[in-house]
Formats: C-alpha cells, structure tokens, sequence
C-alpha cells in the first residue's frame, strides 16, 4: 500500500520550488519522515509569511497552509 505526501495547496512559493503536490511512498514511516522534512524545509525556506501544519489523513500526510502571506497560489 502507498502513502503520500500532498501538499494542499500549491502557493507561489511551492510552485517556485517547483515542488510536487503529491509524493508516493511504499511505508507510512518513510512517507512521515519526507512529510516532516518537507514541512521544515517548507517553514524555514518560504516567503516567511506563511503557517503550515501536517496533518495525517487515512494513512497518508497533507501540508496545510494555516495562514498565508497574501501569494498568488
């Protein structure tokens, strides 16, 4: 079974990145490790405005954006 990484919504700084919206693992503990990088990278790379949160969702991770800097997404 896979889980994935999704990224909620893409905002200008994401697609900036050129990050995927959706990353497919083959184990949750290996999907949560890459979740939690990418929130971190996410948290201290972005415009400095915006708040996200992980949340599990039926076995897989979303990245949410809590508040945002006022971006185009």
């Amino acid at each position: 079974m896979e889980h994935h990484v999704v990224i909620e919504k893409l905002c200008s700084c994401a697609k900036k990145e050129e990050m995927s919206q959706i990353t497919s693992y083959e184990t949750k503990d290996s999907a949560l490790e890459a979740a939690q990088t990418q929130l971190a990278y996410m948290q201290g790379h972005f415009c400095g405005k915006h708040e996200f949160q992980l949340v599990e969702v039926n076995d897989n991770y979303v990245i949410g954006m809590v508040s945002g800097c006022g971006c185009q997404g």
